[in-house]
């Protein structure tokens, strides 16, 4: 069974391996700690009580931003990612917000066709935005947005 559980500053130590599993470039504990509360909000999923995955968000002036998504590397290709992301989308159609944005690498092919998938469309590009998993060099980072 899957379940969905707010976050909050004491789940961090516990979301904080799969952060650091998912991202050549992860944030730190602090950075994590800092998108809890306020202006931002997130959940981690439970599958048969087995910890999957978590999304964080933030909420700023009637849009919400896809600030973080990730799925224990072991659990990924099972499907969790499109239902963290649709748990997403409904909080934030829960709290009135017009539109979503994101941003994700050009080469995580696999997470674009996801957000595709579910409506998002591509606006506009950040040329080297994010520093390549290898050390050298940069990534583009594409933006994406969904109306709702």
């Amino acid at each position: 069974m899957t379940n969905f559980f707010p976050i909050t500053i004491n789940d961090v130590d516990a979301l904080m391996p799969i952060e650091t599993a998912c991202h050549s470039h992860p944030w730190s504990e602090k950075t994590f700690k800092s998108c809890i509360g306020g202006r931002y909000f997130g959940s981690f999923i439970k599958n048969n009580d087995d910890l999957v995955g978590f999304y964080i968000g933030e909420h700023v002036v009637g849009e919400v931003t896809l600030m973080d998504i990730c799925v224990s590397p072991d659990k990924q290709g099972n499907g969790f990612g499109k239902v963290m992301l649709n748990h997403f989308i409904d909080e934030a159609k829960r709290i009135e917000a017009t539109k979503i944005w994101l941003e994700v690498r050009a080469k995580n092919i696999s997470a674009q066709m996801m957000y595709i998938n579910s409506g998002f469309v591509e606006t506009d590009r950040r040329v080297g935005y994010y520093p390549s998993a290898s050390g050298f060099g940069y990534e583009d980072a594409i933006i994406m947005c969904l109306s709702l």
